[in-house]
């Protein structure tokens, strides 16, 4: 036995789990994972670990976040543009013709 980060136990056990996903969404995320060195057997360990050690999911998952389009991601609502954004530029027109 081995203690993770988390203060649990690891059991050096090994199981199989069967999902079905996209075949499409499987070669992109291979794809994705091999750029990253790993293979999709370890990203989902890494996952269902940080299932674990976080107890939640490390991302959004609500029916809000389904019905949301998202505009500027996680900077929505985090930023303004001031009325005199473009005035900077008004002082560089000459050099803009």
């Amino acid at each position: 036995m081995m203690v993770n980060n988390c203060g649990g136990v690891l059991k050096m056990g090994v199981t199989n789990i069967n999902i079905r996903t996209d075949s499409e969404v499987k070669a992109q995320a291979q794809d994705v994972l091999s750029k990253l060195g790993l293979d999709l057997t370890t990203a989902v360990n890494l996952f269902l670990r940080q299932v674990i050690c976080k107890q939640s999911v490390s991302f959004d998952v609500s029916v809000a976040s389904l019905k949301k389009k998202a505009k500027l991601g996680g900077w929505e609502g985090k930023i303004e543009i001031a009325d005199d954004f473009n005035a900077p530029l008004d002082d560089f027109k000459e050099y803009m013709e």
